[in-house]
């Protein structure tokens, strides 16, 4: 059997602050791709807002913390994870039949890791917002339910979270009035002209248009946290009676190669795509390093906060484990040792990993938010 975790997380004292962990992954960052200040300076200030944002932003900072705070579960069987995983990196898409299909929708940071990565970061993610929303939902149910979904859905072959027929909670919350597509257009219409535009990534919206003479406008979105910073060109137009986005952004090697020290340029986006149990979007590519998608009302993400009860947002987080089994399926090799691992650990092992993580990251975000109050 795995060895339970403590409680009470070990002080990360041999790792750099969080304030110099940000500047060195930015320098390693802008190495690699061009950074855009005022996005980056955007980036940080939302970090200091409140602990979930700050989560979501700094994946490099949890892969620095992870080993330390939980080095049980990060000896754990390696899967091709997710990585940045947390409860708002969900969304729809349309497939190539047009059906409505929710999952995982963001692998800019997939990396072969454990699959305790995935899980635990979750599980993390839920706690603190169901803190910021007051949610009734306790930290063992919201736990319970990630790891019983996991289980069931990794004990079969896979099962696409199609929104036609089945999964009526799910369809109801992103049918709402919160993806009223007059609001999306115009907030979409409303954005900056962008002021740079490479001629290839010009080629890779135009490309991705239904016509090939289609005229169109490229703006600048600011969108997500843990990309945020980064270039990202959205091409606005208006086809046969309405209108139609497009987005690319460009990727790098995940910044658990960044975390480890290693030097790994290998992305792996469209394998880790490739491997998961799901109805595919066939607007979801990556090409010559840069990812595009189709932007619509409803091929965007659901937040727990469109969930009004607090049994509603337990079913959802038991749907988010299922759907996290579905992409870690595709790690056809690695399922014999990851499902008998997952058997041997003990009860509640996920909600004392999470906890652990947790306080560690409100450490964080307790000091950054210091730092950038004494600016």
């Amino acid at each position: 059997m795995v060895p339970a975790m403590s409680k009470t997380a070990p002080a990360p004292a041999n790792l750099p602050t969080i304030v110099a962990s940000t500047h060195a992954y930015e320098a390693w960052l802008a190495g690699q791709i061009r950074l855009l200040p005022a996005d980056l300076q955007a980036k940080h200030e939302a970090m200091a807002d409140s602990v979930f944002p700050f989560l979501r932003a700094t994946f490099y900072r949890w892969m620095q913390l992870y080993p330390v705070v939980c080095p049980a579960a990060a000896a754990a069987p390696k899967v091709l994870a997710v990585g940045d995983l947390h409860v708002e990196n969900y969304g729809t898409w349309r497939d190539a039949e047009g059906r409505l299909v929710w999952g995982v929708n963001d692998f800019d940071e997939a990396y072969p890791l454990p699959y305790t990565v995935d899980l635990v970061r979750l599980a993390t993610s839920a706690l603190l917002a169901l803190e910021a929303l007051r949610s009734g939902c306790t930290t063992n149910e919201a736990c319970a339910a990630i790891v019983d979904g996991y289980a069931t859905g990794l004990a079969g072959v896979g099962d696409p979270f199609v929104l036609s027929e089945r999964h009526p909670l799910l369809r109801d919350a992103v049918t709402s009035r919160a993806r009223d597509p007059v609001a999306f257009w115009a907030k979409l219409g409303a954005l900056p002209s962008a002021t740079r535009v490479p001629p290839a990534v010009k080629w890779l919206l135009q490309s991705a248009l239904p016509e090939p003479d289609l005229r169109f406008r490229v703006a600048h979105r600011r969108a997500g946290l843990g990309s945020l910073g980064r270039e990202r060109f959205t091409a606005l137009a208006d086809w046969r009676g309405g209108k139609i986005a497009r987005e690319t952004k460009p990727l790098v090697p995940s910044a658990a190669v960044w975390a480890a020290g290693g030097a790994d340029p290998q992305l792996y986006y469209s394998t880790i795509l490739a491997g998961a149990v799901r109805a595919q979007d066939p607007f979801l590519t990556v090409q010559a390093g840069w990812v595009r998608r189709r932007l619509s009302p409803y091929c965007s993400r659901i937040e727990l906060a469109q969930l009004a009860r607090g049994h509603d947002r337990l079913k959802m987080l038991r749907a988010m484990g299922c759907e996290l089994a579905n992409i870690h399926l595709g790690s056809r090799r690695a399922l014999p040792a990851l499902r008998r691992d997952l058997a041997a650990r003990p009860g509640k092992w996920l909600r004392a990993a999470a906890e652990a993580m947790a306080e560690a990251t409100r450490q964080d975000w307790r000091a950054w938010r210091k730092s950038v109050t004494k600016t």
